[in-house]
């Protein structure tokens, strides 16, 4: 009598991982109210950016609309949403399928 070959260990790709094992996102929209250099201070002091990735951030909601500033666990997020609406931004949560 033979032993089974044991089956190698496979980490699941991206792919695999279901919705759940996905990070929340905020998500900040383009305004009419606030200065694109407002919103560049905004992210650089609310997340600790640095200038230039504060600017590319700012213009991709200038630009495209909105822009994908921080992601993470629910609480997290719901915490940037809620620091970016007491800076007067407006922004969103968001959990891709």
């Amino acid at each position: 009598m033979s032993t089974p070959a044991a089956e190698p260990m496979v980490e699941p790709s991206a792919a695999d991982l279901g919705a759940e094992d996905k990070p929340w996102q905020t998500v900040v929209w383009n305004d009419p109210v606030n200065l694109m250099s407002y919103v560049t201070y905004v992210f650089q002091k609310l997340f600790g950016y640095s200038r230039e990735h504060a600017t590319k951030l700012m213009l991709d909601v200038h630009h495209k609309g909105k822009a994908i500033v921080s992601s993470g666990g629910k609480e997290k997020v719901e915490g940037d949403v809620a620091k970016l609406h007491a800076a007067g931004l407006w922004a969103t949560m968001e959990h891709p399928s």
